[in-house]
């Protein structure tokens, strides 16, 4: 049941059933002004291209079947600038999840479509040096008998390095994290943004 919780987790970076809703745990001052998810919107564009590099999995939930496991990571800004697609997938696991990121009015939101079969919503914020957007859980589509994603932190170090760490929540309200320190696919190629 381990193996299968974690490799939902790395899956979950991806029911049926009615809408489940759960309140929002996005403090109202802590939401983006229109101006800073913008900027953060914009921000992740930069991200755009292929990344490849190690997890780690928080030390509560180290599993050395997957800790180490190499991820890659493809952003793609589509819909003429008004959307990016966050894909990943990890060696020896099929399938990947892909996220969703955009504006909705004044707020950076996520929608991550997860391997555990449901649609959480998750709202962004840039930290106050620009370095850090966190996304924090919303609300979810589609049942939650196998948790959901529950949080995304993307930091930026340097132009072809970030790290991206995804917490899952099981049913038990339980969470872990995994941590990918990503290095971009040929810096010198120049990804087309859209």
């Amino acid at each position: 049941m381990k193996h299968l919780t974690l490799a939902l987790f790395l899956l979950a970076m991806s029911a049926s059933g009615t809408a489940f809703a759960q309140p929002a745990v996005v403090p109202s001052e802590e939401i983006s002004s229109p101006m800073d998810a913008q900027a953060a919107f914009d921000k992740l564009k930069s991200l755009a291209g292929s990344w490849v590099g190690p997890l780690s999995m928080d030390a509560e939930h180290s599993d050395p079947s997957i800790a180490g496991k190499i991820g890659q990571f493809s952003l793609r800004v589509t819909s003429r600038g008004n959307a990016i697609v966050h894909e990943i997938s990890v060696s020896g696991i099929p399938d990947h999840p892909v996220t969703m990121i955009y504006l909705e009015g004044d707020r950076l939101m996520a929608t991550h479509y997860c391997d555990a079969g449901n649609r959480p919503r998750l709202v962004g914020t840039m930290s106050p040096d620009g370095n850090t957007i966190t996304f924090e859980y919303l609300d979810l589509s589609g049942g939650n008998e196998h948790g959901h994603m529950y949080k995304g932190v993307f930091t930026f170090l340097e132009d072809n390095r970030h790290t991206e760490e995804w917490t899952f929540m099981m049913p038990n309200d339980q969470t872990f994290t995994g941590r990918f320190d990503l290095e971009r696919l040929n810096p010198q190629g120049g990804e087309t943004a859209y």
